[in-house]
């Protein structure tokens, strides 16, 4: 994507969706963090599922402790990989429990050092939780950086940082809402719909028929 295209590009999304947001159900910042590290390898249908039930009765780190691991086992088994998850939750909440007074921290080093928190699951809650300027590369923002132009990258590392060197500024807070979306909902893995998208224009794997069918006054 040539670089005079890229704002244009954010300009269009920004146009159709003014706020974005993610997709994951909660209400404070640990069932935000809790969400994201059950989402890995699972639909944010399949979590919100789970975690309206869950964080009813379990929404800070020590009670879904006072809860116990059998009982948060049993609430997310719809999730996939539930048991890994549930123990990665609950020595998670531990940590936050016993290491920051019970409240999820605001670094990336503190982030990272729990249980079942990578690199993108850091980059949500301090995104979506911190109005940090990050960029949580997940399957869809991969595969719309390549397929696009926009950051071409062989992993998820090497496009999340060419990401953070051509998004422009004003849209960088928003930025991997809007391509999470425009890939989960557009821009899809076996057929993407072409048809309906927006941004075709400075797509470089747009279709030249559907181009040059779209200039045809």
């Amino acid at each position: 994507m040539k670089v005079a295209d890229i704002a244009p590009f954010f300009a269009t999304l920004k146009a159709a969706n003014p706020q974005p947001n993610t997709e994951l159900e909660y209400t404070n910042v640990f069932e935000l963090l809790a969400a994201v590290l059950l989402s890995a390898q699972a639909t944010d249908v399949g979590v919100n599922k789970a975690t309206r039930r869950l964080f009813a009765i379990a929404n800070t780190p020590q009670k879904m402790l006072d809860l116990g691991l059998e009982a948060v086992t049993d609430h997310i088994k719809t999730i996939g990989l539930f048991r890994t998850k549930a123990k990665n939750l609950m020595e998670t909440c531990r940590i936050l429990v016993t290491q920051h007074a019970g409240r999820v921290p605001r670094t990336r080093e503190a982030l990272e050092a729990l249980p079942g928190v990578g690199r993108k699951t850091a980059n949500v809650v301090l995104n979506v939780a911190f109005g940090e300027a990050t960029m949580a590369v997940d399957t869809h923002i991969f595969r719309v950086g390549n397929r696009t132009g926009l950051a071409t990258g062989k992993t998820p590392l090497e496009v999340e940082l060419k990401l953070l060197r051509r998004v422009p500024a004003e849209y960088m807070v928003d930025a991997h809402h809007w391509l999470i979306l425009h890939g989960r909902y557009v821009c899809q893995a076996r057929r993407p719909l072409c048809e309906q998208c927006l941004v075709l224009r400075y797509c470089d794997s747009a279709p030249r028929e559907l181009l040059a069918r779209q200039a045809t006054p």
